[in-house]
């Protein structure tokens, strides 16, 4: 069984991770159930495993936290669904990559549910969306831009941290990072594609696909594209 919360308002970044520290050790001990919690956080930056400290281009506009998730620098704040997976990785076959792309999917099988059309890149992790009505890139490809992100950490096998869509955040916020330390591409939100969707919407449909993104019959081969 999987124990779904929702936080109303604001969540701040400590006690998020305090939360899932603590749950995800009770996890492993067999004694918590596994747990998906969403909820927004107040403007802020996180920096990953992989975080180069040139990407934090306004150092002063927001509270930057480090954390040990994998990844780079992105940015959490009002408007933008977060969702921490404390998942036991172990019983979900121990493949740390097949994982990522199931959370990948997960994202794109939710995203279908309002008629936007979700990638996966190569070197780029995250769920991308095409933009065609935007210039061509400087090599004549489609421009994409960032829908959402991901990043995680394990301990003793249990997932912590997870991904962040953008349903209507404040899209300037983004400035003050290279988010993922790609700079080459943008980001959006569904908002901005111009949908009106709410955070409740989203929950909905993330609720909604949970179980089709991590059914056994994807996991073995992960072939989830």
């Amino acid at each position: 069984m999987v124990e779904w919360i929702t936080s109303d308002g604001l969540v701040s970044y400590e006690e998020a991770t305090r939360f899932m520290e603590e749950r995800a050790e009770a996890i492993a001990a067999g004694e918590a159930e596994e747990c998906i919690w969403l909820l927004e956080h107040p403007p802020l930056y996180t920096a990953g495993t992989s975080a180069r400290i040139e990407d934090l281009t306004d150092p002063d506009r927001f509270p930057v936290h480090v954390t040990k998730r994998g990844g780079q620098y992105t940015y959490h704040g009002p408007g933008q669904r977060v969702i921490y997976v404390m998942l036991n990785v172990a019983e979900r076959g121990k493949d740390v990559r097949c994982f990522v792309r199931q959370l990948e999917r997960w994202v794109i099988l939710a995203l279908e549910e309002f008629n936007v059309t979700g990638h996966i890149r190569d070197g780029r992790v995250g769920v991308w969306v095409e933009r065609p009505e935007k210039p061509l890139t400087p090599a004549g490809a489609v421009a994409e831009d960032k829908i959402a992100a991901i990043g995680i950490r394990l301990r003793k096998w249990v997932s912590f941290h997870g991904i962040s869509i953008n349903v209507e955040p404040d899209l300037s916020h983004f400035s003050g990072i290279v988010p993922c330390g790609i700079s080459e591409h943008g980001t959006t939100s569904l908002v901005d594609l111009g949908l009106p969707v709410t955070l409740a919407d989203v929950d909905v449909a993330l609720r909604r696909t949970f179980d089709l993104a991590f059914s056994e019959e994807a996991a073995p081969s992960c072939d989830l594209d």
